[in-house]
């Protein structure tokens, strides 16, 4: 909007930008508030990177597709080699170790299914349903299957929507090679992104408030105004978390069905362990998978070498747990140190069970629940001049970081025709009225 002419008015109710991907401090060091992996799909998030000047080959490490567990752990290794789709995906079935001759049997009807349906279902079904279908074989849904959705949906696969899994399946094993590509920021997601958004923002003439929250919304025929700071603009963008659209969104006259099924929205958390070592440990991967048990206190899913992403954090391991209500009732401590145990016992090295330091991180409502059947709304709501944008808007998509930056485009779309009306030049606002949404820049 921005780039296209409007005033724009950015109102962030946190004192940092970035919403759940924005950066914090642990034991004197800038991190993020969660892990995140992006793939080469993600079109739009690069498009983006682009627009506020951020080179995405210097901010991101490109890895081909991969499920790669430590050879201590006995689970599975899968790379899919530079060439062209789908020789990639075929080429890595045929060298994968860890999977026996059904489970590549298995896969490979599977992916050969999906394709010839175009990734679609004509009636959602769970994700376990789904590969109930297609006779997946117990060891590649848990070696691979389970993870994947995890880590794309984080919702369980007995919960999970598989027409969602679907189409994240058709933009990454079912494209071209580079889209299945895995992308890793090498800084803080608050560099990578916000800061530089903020600025493009700032120079095209707009305004950027931290620390604000709006409390309300009221209308009239000239427009907006915001509350308590009475500020008006010809337009908003609710940039917020379903449930604080919600709540902004309650007491506006034609919006009561539209806060209603804000409302309805179930959640899940995402927790994220920092493990610090001395600063001589160094991974043999930059990321790899782990095979996680609650049941036997394994709750990581996959760890990344901070260091081999950032000189700056030698040493420092990350590890991610989604979908995280079993490990979200421990307490930090007795976490970290299941956690540190963990990798001792998958890795093969006991000292990773005493790290130096630890940091747990958990939020609480990091994604919605993908579940089967999920009605989401439109960007445009009932009331004119007033749309939303984020991660659990109508889309094919999860809530991931791409999801999110399609719905703002999709935002900005609907407020740019609704500006080309013939009124006088509008200005704009996007407010965000949590911490824990995605700030649109």
């Amino acid at each position: 909007m921005a780039r296209a002419g409007c005033t724009v008015a950015l109102f962030e109710a946190a004192r940092a930008l970035g919403g759940r991907a924005r950066a914090v401090e642990v034991e004197g060091h800038i991190l993020d508030n969660g892990q995140h992996i992006m793939l080469g799909a993600y079109s739009e998030t690069l498009r983006m990177l682009r627009l506020v000047g951020v080179d995405p080959a210097a901010g991101l490490l490109r890895l081909p597709l991969q499920m790669r567990y430590p050879e201590a752990s006995g689970g599975m290794d899968f790379v899919a080699p530079r060439l062209p789709a789908p020789w990639h995906m075929l080429v890595a079935l045929l060298r994968a170790k860890g999977l026996e001759r059904a489970d590549k049997l298995a896969l490979a009807r599977f992916t050969t299914s999906a394709r010839w349906m175009g990734w679609q279902l004509n009636v959602d079904c769970s994700v376990a349903e789904l590969l109930e279908r297609f006779d997946q074989t117990e060891r590649l849904v848990r070696l691979m299957w389970r993870p994947l959705c995890l880590a794309a949906l984080n919702t369980p696969i007995e919960h999970a929507s598989a027409k969602v899994f679907l189409a994240v399946l058709r933009d990454s094993l079912g494209a071209r090679r580079a889209a299945s590509d895995m992308l890793l920021p090498r800084q803080n997601l608050g560099a990578l992104f916000p800061a530089a958004a903020a600025g493009y923002v700032q120079r095209s003439g707009g305004a950027v408030h931290t620390g604000e929250r709006v409390e309300g919304l009221t209308r009239d025929a000239d427009g907006w105004t915001l509350l308590p700071g009475g500020q008006r603009f010809d337009a908003v963008v609710l940039a917020t978390p379903p449930y604080q659209a919600a709540r902004l969104l309650a007491g506006l006259l034609d919006a009561q069905p539209l806060a209603e099924q804000l409302n309805g929205f179930g959640y899940e958390p995402i927790t994220t362990c920092y493990l610090q070592y001395g600063p001589g440990l160094r991974l043999p991967l930059p990321f790899c998978a782990l095979q996680d048990d609650p049941a036997a206190g394994h709750y990581g899913q996959f760890v990344f070498d901070r260091g081999q992403l950032d000189a700056g954090h030698a040493g420092l391991l990350s590890v991610v747990v989604s979908a995280a209500r079993d490990a979200s009732g421990l307490d930090q401590q007795a976490l970290a140190t299941a956690v540190a145990a963990q990798l001792a016992a998958s890795l093969g090295d006991p000292s990773l069970a005493t790290p130096v330091w630890s940091r747990v991180i958990t939020e609480k409502r990091a994604t919605f629940a993908c579940t089967p059947g999920l009605v989401r709304p439109a960007n445009e709501t009932p009331l004119p001049g007033l749309v939303l944008a984020g991660d659990y808007t109508a889309s094919d998509y999860p809530a991931t970081l791409e999801s999110a930056v399609r719905s703002a485009r999709a935002a900005a779309t609907a407020i740019l025709s609704f500006r080309a009306l013939p009124r006088k030049k509008r200005s704009l606002s996007q407010t965000d009225g949590g911490a824990g949404g995605p700030s649109v820049q």
